[in-house]
């Protein structure tokens, strides 16, 4: 965004928060994850664009992304066993090109390109696989070489799609092998599942599709129990192949809202709806306990007082509950904007919504379901965040160890050319951002990738912690500015984990 448009933006939230007896502050941390959904499966868009197009519109989705104050994409590269990136363990995926197996033209890498896009812009990037999913309709037809085809037990069908089945260990090293290879191949930020393990019951047909496998594998144990242990398998499997590959990489799931209710069990919550302990077999709660998963996004789509679930409740039960993970709250915009809250005066829930993600310790971010509807503005959701909720630049949350920093940065100056100024400082040796080719084994979680930029002016107290005076987040060792006398630049390092280096100041 260009400087001067974020200094009109950041005045005007100031105004509106000055309205509410509220501080920029509240409404404007300076870390807090800020990420967005951008879903490929169903978005036939794709599919009826040429490579140049489709790079356009990844790029102005970043764009508009960006403008709403996100700092996170969660891009889907593994909609069902297939690829939205060059892979030779899967094929091309249709909702890409029109038909599983048919490649660009011309070709082109998707993951690649958004990745690149993301991080030129400061922002992170998160691969979003699906792991069991393998056809999203009864209408689709694979391809007779396909594995589903050539083993066939290894999968089950149900209500009219084909599942790997999650009994079989080769399934669960099939998926943690797509992993190994997105993570020796690709400069991600992290690696997202979402909330789909067994499949969402359909309500007439009671789910039994896998009672050969639980014949042969179940060992008398019962059925949810067994159901349970095999995705807690794969969970573990993840994350440990996760750690050794790229121990930087964090690695997150998106489950259903609702682990159980508190009818079923007397730790869950105050909600009547399905269960993910239950229906689904998903145990977040264990892989929480474990430390299997560095962050949650719980996806609480629903109003803030539905019957069923609520979810104003529900985001303190989350809160209470997640202990070792970071935890972000999954935001539905289109129920968030078309649902009027009384209670706050307001024609749309998304003010109370961003005040509960806020005031709770362990929340430290939300995402935004979907990207599109943001990129879209719709009724004015991307106006809202940008003007106010996302006013401000925001560091996504530090990982790993505190401890560790990036250096300082030397021979921080301004270079004119022509009318123009630019702020510029050295890279350090250990800078490995965007631009740079890196092999995978040379990476360490201590390289520098990133630089926040602060701006004070004069009688301003330097205080990096102000989330206002946050200017810029760039890859870049290069920034145009506007003003170069009576104020005080400050640039510090962000390495892989977003940890923050000691302040180098330039003062006018």
């Amino acid at each position: 965004m260009n400087l001067k448009i974020r200094y009109v933006f950041i005045v005007l939230s100031l105004l509106l928060c000055s309205e509410t007896n509220l501080t920029a502050d509240d409404f404007n941390p300076k870390r807090e994850f800020r990420g967005a959904w951008l879903h490929v499966i169903g978005q036939s868009q794709y599919q009826k664009k040429s490579t140049k197009e489709c790079k356009k519109y990844i790029s102005s989705q970043l764009d508009k992304l960006c403008d709403a104050g996100c700092n996170v994409v969660i891009f889907q590269v593994r909609p069902c066993a297939d690829a939205v990136y060059k892979s030779d363990l899967e094929p091309w995926s249709e909702w890409l090109t029109g038909k599983r197996g048919r490649q660009p033209n011309p070709i082109w890498d998707p993951m690649q390109y958004t990745i690149d896009e993301a991080h030129r812009r400061g922002m992170e990037f998160h691969a979003w696989l699906n792991p069991y999913r393998v056809t999203s309709s009864s209408k689709e037809v694979l391809p007779e070489n396909h594995l589903s085809n050539k083993q066939p037990h290894r999968f089950f069908r149900y209500n009219g799609q084909i599942f790997f089945d999650p009994a079989y260990q080769e399934n669960r090293e099939y998926i943690c092998n797509i992993i190994e290879d997105i993570l020796k191949r690709y400069d991600v930020d992290g690696l997202h599942i979402d909330d789909y393990f067994y499949p969402y019951p359909n309500g007439k047909v009671k789910f039994n599709s896998d009672s050969e496998s639980y014949a042969k594998f179940g060992e008398e144990m019962n059925i949810g129990d067994w159901r349970r242990k095999n995705v807690d398998l794969l969970i573990e499997m993840l994350h440990n192949r996760i750690k050794e590959v790229k121990p930087w990489v964090r690695f997150g799931v998106s489950p259903f809202g609702i682990w159980r209710n508190k009818k079923s069990d007397p730790r869950g919550s105050d909600s009547n709806g399905l269960q993910n302990y239950d229906d689904l077999y998903a145990d977040v709660l264990l892989w929480d306990q474990k430390g299997w998963v560095d962050y949650f996004a719980p996806q609480l789509y629903w109003q803030l007082d539905l019957a069923a679930a609520p979810s104003r409740k529900l985001v303190k039960w989350w809160n209470d509950n997640i202990k070792n993970a970071d935890l972000y709250i999954g935001q539905e915009v289109k129920r968030t904007m078309d649902t009027a809250d009384p209670s706050n005066n307001d024609d749309d829930e998304l003010d109370t919504k961003m005040k509960l993600s806020r005031t709770y310790k362990n929340i430290k971010g939300n995402i935004w379901w979907h990207g599109y509807w943001v990129t879209e503005n719709y009724k004015g959701v991307a106006d809202s965040l940008s003007l106010k909720y996302q006013s401000t630049l925001a560091l996504p949350p530090i990982y790993g160890q505190t401890e560790k920093c990036p250096p300082k940065i030397d021979n921080i100056r301004i270079e004119r050319e022509g009318e123009d100024i630019f702020l510029t400082w050295d890279n350090p040796k250990n800078f490995a951002g965007y631009g740079e080719e890196t092999d995978y084994h040379d990476m360490k979680e201590t390289d520098v990738i990133r630089y926040a930029v602060y701006q004070f002016y004069e009688g301003e107290t330097i205080d990096i912690e102000d989330s206002q005076t946050i200017i810029a987040i760039t890859p870049f060792n290069r920034l145009r500015i506007y003003e170069d006398t009576g104020v005080t630049y400050v640039v510090t390092a962000l390495d892989r984990m977003n940890r923050e280096g000691r302040q180098s100041v330039l003062k006018r």
